[in-house]
């Protein structure tokens, strides 16, 4: 059995992908990942790591492995949606920036432009063709999500694509030459068919499915009856507070947004008993 070590001095956590999938470790009922001077406990000598910054005081590395290895009976490959509200937050973050590095080495290992090998920079995450110079970074791709209020209702949607049932806040990719709140409107015209007003930032969150940034906001519906692109939405409904049900999980900030609709309900209905 792994067990990790009280004493993280010289040690680094250890972020390892086999596939789609991160070995984490069953510590004392929490699921972690390695912290460890190396990977020696578990039969790796990984030949290439990529640093991803400092966590704890501890530097944390991503390395990916071609082959299975033997491990312990308290440490498993699982795949990061299934880690999805299961790890703290911070791990679940760099979890999702390790696969994105690690993809990203993966499928650039030639230049897409003359075909030849590319080469890491040291002081940053890119890669330069050894022939024509081409530099290429790893990608991120913008998605606006949005909670969409109606006095005292919030629209939510059911997506065909979801694998697991549950209603959520309407979100897509920013297309090119679109501003974020062109998107928006854009993205809840195509979606329901209404319009919204009075678009306000909210906050942001990276989302390694595959490669995504999540720019959150928060609008007023405007004008238009409901009308769902059944392509994409399986249903659309207004919902108050006390109707809400079958959410996302806590991490998302898609479940931010949702319980932010939440407080804001609590605290209106609070002033109007003053």
């Amino acid at each position: 059995m792994f067990v990790l070590s009280t004493n993280t001095a010289g040690q680094a956590y250890w972020f390892v992908f086999y596939g789609q999938k991160l070995l984490t470790l069953l510590d004392n009922g929490k699921i972690t990942v390695p912290l460890s001077h190396d990977l020696s406990a578990f039969n790796l000598e990984p030949a290439e790591k990529q640093y991803l910054g400092v966590l704890d005081n501890c530097p944390c590395y991503a390395v990916e492995i071609s082959s299975k290895p033997s491990i312990p009976e308290n440490v498993k490959f699982i795949s990061l949606m299934r880690l999805f509200g299961l790890v703290e937050e911070n791990l679940f973050r760099l979890a999702g920036k390790a696969f994105q590095i690690i993809n990203w080495d993966r499928t650039h290992q030639y230049c897409s432009q003359c075909g030849a090998k590319t080469s890491k920079k040291l002081n940053e995450y890119a890669k330069v063709c050894s022939n024509c110079g081409f530099t290429v970074y790893p990608r991120i791709s913008p998605c606006v999500i949005v909670a969409v209020l109606n006095e005292d209702k919030i629209l939510l949607i059911r997506s065909k694509h979801f694998k697991v049932d549950f209603y959520t806040v309407i979100s897509g990719f920013v297309e090119s030459g679109e501003t974020l709140e062109e998107c928006l409107r854009r993205e809840v015209k195509e979606e329901v068919g209404i319009e919204v007003k009075n678009i306000s930032y909210f906050g942001s969150q990276p989302w390694p499915f595959p490669d995504s940034l999540m720019i959150a906001f928060t609008a007023e519906y405007d004008s238009g009856d409901i009308t769902i692109d059944e392509e994409e939405i399986v249903d659309a409904r207004w919902f108050t507070a006390g109707e809400l049900l079958d959410l996302p999980g806590p991490i998302s900030i898609a479940r931010q947004l949702i319980d932010w609709f939440i407080q804001k309900n609590i605290i209106n209905q609070a002033s109007a008993h003053v």
